[in-house]
């Protein structure tokens, strides 16, 4: 039997923790559908994200290495997003959890109505 211990260093609970956030996985799949991007055109195509959640995303992302901020001495600032290459092999994982959910939604969404549970 394998065991999930809550203390250490257990990779699954580390990068589900990182990755399973509300936006992360919304940032990489725009990041991945439009390449290099600033930091208001990702704010302007996840529309619901405030300015502080995407900051806070972006640094988490930049820090494990799954997005790279370039910034560019110019005036204004430019500063520019984009997937490394780590953040483009998980790209196959995400999109093929995406198409689950996807596929499965309506399923989902039924099953929820069923037991009280609306769609949140």
């Amino acid at each position: 039997m394998k065991n999930f211990y809550p203390t250490g260093n257990c990779p699954i609970r580390d990068i589900l923790c990182r990755l399973g956030d509300k936006w992360s996985m919304l940032v990489m799949i725009t990041l991945n559908a439009n390449g290099t991007m600033r930091f208001s055109d990702i704010q302007k195509t996840i529309s619901d994200i405030s300015q502080r959640m995407l900051t806070v995303t972006l640094r988490t992302l930049e820090t494990d290495g799954l997005v790279s901020r370039a910034v560019y001495a110019e005036v204004p600032p430019r500063v520019e997003y984009q997937l490394t290459e780590t953040g483009k092999t998980l790209m196959p994982h995400i999109e093929s959890l995406v198409g689950w959910a996807l596929e499965h939604m309506t399923v989902i969404f039924e099953s929820r109505e069923k037991t009280g549970q609306l769609h949140g």
